[in-house]
């Protein structure tokens, strides 16, 4: 059937095939109840006097149409709604019949003839709709697929599933001439030589980059959902070795609520080369100790901080409160989860944790349940230079909150650690080791629950390589990395953060809680992928090059001490460290040294550093562990 044809006298041609499937519809029951096959038809219309039925089906049914709107769909878009729609109008269009010819006091037919016409009927309008659907269909698919345009994109689509059969469909229709569908690559044998909504599936994933080369594939759509991480970053890895633009579709369970696969298709992160499995959470547990809780965010509008609040009201606190000193991502987070939950209260507050009596101020007012300490001067470098700045933030901010809690009798402070507190080679890391002691000595005198939580480096967090490598790249390169040989612990932002929330369900007091973070990656490797997945050649179209450790670097992270033992926990991601034997008397020696320090605006960093090193037994120059 011609696309432009159809489209001219649509308006002419439906009307008039429904009035002719009401009439193929009772001449059909007709047929069927006298078994009188060869009559004419007409002759069995008029034997059972059923003419005037016929004209008033074709008047009802029309009006009901029009009135349901029927004709203004798009007969290339229909779907299993639209045709189960179909049947019960005409069904409904014959019972009316039936209601009329039983107010005129005409008994025949009867109403069980007229409702086994409707049936038939709307079986036939199906039929007759799908058969013009497919013909469409296939018009347009022939025509792109045997005329490609100079302009169009060569795709090739990985997964010869429903997803795939979806977006093809919607390539076909709404996006005609933007893609020239090559083929499809599907690892079942038994589907080779078969085609999905018209294109043939043309190999397996060992085919993927031969065919990329000799077809010149510009894109890949990786349409699979339902798969698992092992097989699928070994997938993406091989597209990632081609020239191809690639595209994903997210995961199963975001795939199945979209409406449109092809606008939830995006770029592939590295995230989905990393081949972590997705989190198993326990929600009953982390809903009965967040649900109907004042909850407190320290750092509200970083990273963490962020998506700690998004998770957390997944479990309806009573009172969500935002901490934070910097306005702008405070602001951003307020308007969106207010946005989401317009129904509870969501309250951002401007404060620094260094501020003893704001901090108090809020926790007279709040009365804070739990809280989550995420708040901290992060960046290694910059705290190699500024040190005394991550001694008033992180260690006596801390110190506040912990002071705070405990005076207004909050129920569970969680503190967002770092593997970087681990035999910590830098100012940073040293002084969030501080803050692990300060709540375990503080947990041994107070009725709150002091915890802290450790994990390594979390992809995209502000500061973080990922998206410096990405900027980089969107500038022509050079990617700089300091050293080939360091190594890091990565996790998605979501997955530390569930984990987080996972943890506090074991805390007892005292505990440190360190999360799986699957084998280190090296940073090398993971510029390297970033620039494969951008379709850019290393060496060729973009260079990497070693701009030597920062202040304060180590080759590797750690997330253990050597005195400490883990425990494993109900979670195979979460362990604990054995609690250690730090009183606060032994803590306030230490941070008198630091007051001192401050109260005399001592600035020498070498004096700072010797300061540090009698405090945190375990700080180390990054010389003495680098080996260099």
């Amino acid at each position: 059937m011609n696309v432009d044809s159809f489209g001219k006298y649509r308006n002419f041609l439906l009307p008039l095939m429904d009035s002719l499937s009401v009439i193929l519809g009772y001449y059909l029951i007709s047929v069927l109840i006298t078994d009188s096959f060869l009559m004419d038809p007409i002759s069995i219309i008029a034997k059972k006097g059923i003419l005037i039925s016929i004209i008033l089906g074709i008047i009802v049914l029309q009006i009901i149409f029009r009135l349901t709107k029927r004709y203004s769909n798009i007969i290339r878009y229909e779907n299993n709604q639209d045709y189960i729609m179909y049947i019960l109008l005409s069904i409904i269009s014959l019972l009316v019949v039936s209601l009329i010819e039983d107010i005129i006091s005409m008994k025949i037919p009867t109403i069980k003839f007229n409702l086994t016409a409707g049936i038939i009927i709307g079986i036939i309008i199906v039929v007759y709709r799908l058969i013009i659907k497919y013909s469409l269909l296939s018009n347009i698919t022939n025509k792109k697929n045997y005329y490609p345009h100079e302009n169009q994109e060569k795709l090739l689509i990985i997964g010869g599933g429903y997803s795939a059969n979806n977006i093809i469909k919607t390539l076909q229709t709404t996006l005609k001439g933007k893609y020239n569908i090559v083929g499809i690559i599907d690892d079942n044998k038994k589907r080779r030589g078969y085609s999905v909504a018209g294109i043939k599936i043309i190999g397996n994933r060992n085919d993927i980059q031969k065919i990329c080369k000799n077809e010149k594939i510009d894109t890949i759509f990786f349409t699979i959902v339902n798969i698992d991480n092992e097989n699928k970053k070994e997938i993406l890895e091989i597209c990632s070795k081609t020239t191809a633009n690639v595209k994903s579709l997210p995961d199963l369970r975001e795939a199945i609520s979209s409406e449109d696969l092809y606008n939830s298709l995006r770029d592939v992160e590295i995230e989905d080369l990393l081949g972590r499995e997705p989190v198993e959470l326990d929600n009953n547990n982390i809903k009965s100790l967040i649900n109907n809780k004042v909850v407190l965010v320290t750092g509200g509008g970083g990273s963490i901080g962020e998506e700690l609040c998004r998770q957390i009201m997944l479990h309806n606190p009573k009172q969500l409160l935002m901490l934070d000193i910097y306005e702008n991502n405070l602001y951003n987070i307020e308007l969106e989860l207010k946005d989401k939950y317009p129904n509870n209260e969501i309250i951002a507050i401007i404060a620094n944790i260094r501020d003893k009596e704001r901090i108090y101020e809020i926790f007279e007012e709040y009365s804070p349940e739990i809280v989550f300490h995420a708040a901290a001067h992060k960046h290694v470098p910059l705290m190699e230079n500024n040190p005394t700045e991550a001694i008033k933030n992180n260690i006596f901010g801390t110190y506040n909150l912990v002071n705070a809690c405990d005076k207004y009798n909050t129920k569970r402070f969680i503190l967002i650690s770092t593997d970087k507190a681990v035999n910590p080679t830098n100012i940073m890391g040293a002084t969030k080791r501080l803050c692990e002691m300060i709540i375990q000595a503080k947990d041994k005198e107070s009725k709150t629950e002091f915890v802290a939580v450790r994990f390594g480096n979390v992809l995209g967090s502000n500061g973080s390589v990922v998206p410096l490598f990405k900027k980089q790249i969107e500038a022509g390169g050079p990617v700089t990395v300091t050293h080939k040989d360091i190594t890091r612990f990565f996790m998605t932002i979501p997955e530390a953060v569930a984990l987080v929330l996972q943890s506090i369900t074991y805390a007892k007091g005292g505990e440190i809680f360190v999360l799986n973070m699957g084998e280190p990656v090296k940073i090398y490797d993971l510029a390297k992928s970033l620039i494969e997945l951008s379709g850019l050649t290393l060496g060729k179209d973009i260079d990497i090059t070693f701009t030597g450790l920062r202040p304060g670097e180590k080759l590797y992270e750690e997330i253990l001490m050597n005195e400490e033992n883990l425990e494993e926990t109900g979670h195979e991601k979460i362990f604990i460290t054995k609690p250690m034997n730090y009183t606060m008397n032994d803590v306030e020696e230490k941070l008198d040294a630091f007051r001192e320090i401050i109260n005399n605006e001592i600035t020498d960093k070498q004096i700072i550093k010797e300061t540090m090193k009698k405090c945190v037994p375990t700080y180390r120059e990054p010389e003495e562990v680098n080996g260099e």
